[in-house]
């Protein structure tokens, strides 16, 4: 569950330090693939450039919430399982998937 602190000074740096301790824990424990890897997956699919990453444990799956920049200029949101690099969810122009659709 991720929970916005923006507006309370100091937590913003706080919650982002929390989520980059929680990514490297996992990843040392081998619960999930580097940020590399799941970028390298996704972009076989969808290519672009990261403008915003997210690591949150979420209903007990970890997960990289990810905002791509495609080369047309669109905006793709999508949601991956960190521990096997499957998309879950996407959202942008003219596309919309979930995992189990």
């Amino acid at each position: 569950m991720l929970v916005s602190l923006a507006g309370i000074p100091g937590t913003a740096h706080a919650h982002e330090h929390l989520d980059h301790d929680r990514a490297r824990q996992a990843l040392i424990s081998g619960e999930v693939l580097s940020l590399r890897q799941v970028l390298d997956l996704v972009g076989r699919e969808y290519p672009g450039e990261p403008v915003e990453i997210e690591f949150e444990h979420d209903d007990g799956l970890y997960v990289y919430e990810i905002k791509l920049l495609q080369p047309g200029g669109t905006i793709v949101k999508m949601k991956v399982d960190a521990a096997t690099g499957t998309i879950i969810k996407i959202k942008g122009r003219g596309i919309e998937r979930r995992s189990n659709d």
